[in-house]
C-alpha cells in the first residue's frame, strides 16, 4: 500500500521515522519503520533518506507498506457532537473543546476530532494522509477554540501555503500566572526541541533553534494572574506555552511548562482566525467567546 504525505510547517524538523510513526499509526512499531527506510521503501522528494533525516515543510514523502504488515486499526467514523462554527463547500471551522485530541496517533485510534469529522463528512482532504483527513493545522489536545478543516485537496493546499507564509491571523486568549508588568510587548526568542523531553520545546541559545515571535497584550489583571491576548507570528510547536514561561508567566493549568493544578484546564483558547478563503480569495475572520472560566475573579 502506497502512502503519500506533504509535510506542513507544524511537523517540520521531526525525524523521518518519528513523522511516519505518527502519520501511519497502523504500522506495528518504529523499528518496523526504520527497516522500511533502510530497505528503500520510503522516499523524500523522490530520494531515499536516512532514519534521522529531519523533514522540512513541503517535503513530499512516499512510503510503501506491505498490507499484510499493517495492524488492523482502521480509523472508525464515530458519532460525535461537533460545534460547527462555519461551513461551506470547501472548508469547515470547528470550535474544539479542551481535552479533545485532533487526530489519531499510535495507541489512540478513536475519540479524536478526526473520528467525528469522518462521521459528519463524506469528503475531506487527504493531503496529509489517511490518518489526518481534513486537518490543515492542529491545536494541542488541551487547547480549546477554532480549528480550520479542509474538505478538498485544493482548499487544503491553498490554506497550507498561507500557513507557510504566516499570512493567517491567529489570536489566542490565555490566563497566565502572576501580574504581567507591561500592557503589551513582543517575545522574540528562538525555540528548539527539548534536550531531555522529546515531546516538549525549550528556548534555544542565540543563533540556534528556530525563529519564534509572539505579540502579547494584557486584557485584565487579577489578584494573582493576568488575562492576555496572544498573537503568534510564527507557528512553532508549543510556542505560546514556552514563550509565556520564558516571560515568567506560564499559562495556568499547563502540566508541561507550568503547574497543572493551578487551573481546572489548560487556560489557552484559540479565539480568532482570519485568512483568505481558498476558493473565493475573500478575507474572512471568525471569533468565538472567551471561556467563562478565564474571566472568573475566583483564584
Amino acid at each position: 500500500m502506497k502512502h503519500n504525505f506533504t509535510v506542513i510547517e507544524e511537523f517540520k524538523d521531526l525525524r523521518l521515522d518519528v513523522y511516519l510513526a505518527n502519520a501511519i499509526p497502523e504500522v506495528p512499531s518504529r523499528m518496523f519503520i526504520k527497516k522500511m527506510i533502510e530497505a528503500g521503501q520510503v522516499t523524500v522528494n523522490g530520494n531515499q533518506q536516512k532514519t534521522k533525516y529531519k523533514v522540512a515543510t513541503g517535503d513530499q514523502i512516499e512510503a510503501m507498506v506491505e498490507e499484510e504488515t499493517l495492524a488492523p486499526k482502521d480509523i472508525p467514523a464515530e458519532k460525535m457532537e461537533l460545534d460547527i462554527f462555519y461551513e461551506d463547500a470547501d472548508i469547515v471551522v470547528i470550535n474544539k473543546p479542551s481535552g479533545l485530541t485532533v487526530h489519531p496517533a499510535s495507541g489512540s485510534q478513536s475519540g479524536t476530532l478526526v473520528n467525528g469529522l469522518m462521521f459528519h463528512y463524506e469528503e475531506l482532504s487527504d493531503v496529509n494522509g489517511p490518518v489526518r483527513p481534513g486537518i490543515v493545522h492542529r491545536l494541542d489536545r488541551d487547547t480549546s477554540g477554532l480549528i480550520l478543516i479542509a474538505k478538498t485537496n485544493v482548499a487544503h493546499a491553498r490554506l497550507g501555503r498561507q500557513f507557510e507564509k504566516h499570512t493567517i491571523m491567529k489570536r489566542y486568549v490565555a490566563r497566565v500566572q502572576g501580574k504581567v508588568q507591561y500592557d503589551q510587548g513582543v517575545i522574540e526568542v528562538p525555540l528548539e526541541r527539548h534536550t531531555k523531553y522529546h515531546d516538549q520545546r525549550q528556548v534555544a541559545d542565540a543563533g540556534e533553534g528556530k525563529e519564534a515571535v509572539t505579540l502579547y497584550q494584557v486584557l485584565k489583571r487579577f489578584a494573582k494572574s493576568t488575562l492576555v491576548a496572544l498573537y503568534p507570528k510564527t507557528g512553532r510547536t508549543h510556542q505560546l506555552r514556552v514563550h509565556m514561561k520564558h516571560l515568567g508567566h506560564p499559562i495556568l493549568g499547563d502540566e508541561k511548562y507550568g503547574r497543572k493544578e493551578s487551573f481546572s484546564r489548560l487556560a489557552l483558547h484559540a479565539q480568532s482566525i482570519g485568512f483568505s478563503h481558498p476558493i473565493t480569495k475573500q478575507y474572512i475572520e471568525f471569533s468565538c467567546p472567551t471561556p467563562a472560566e478565564f474571566l472568573s475573579d475566583k483564584e
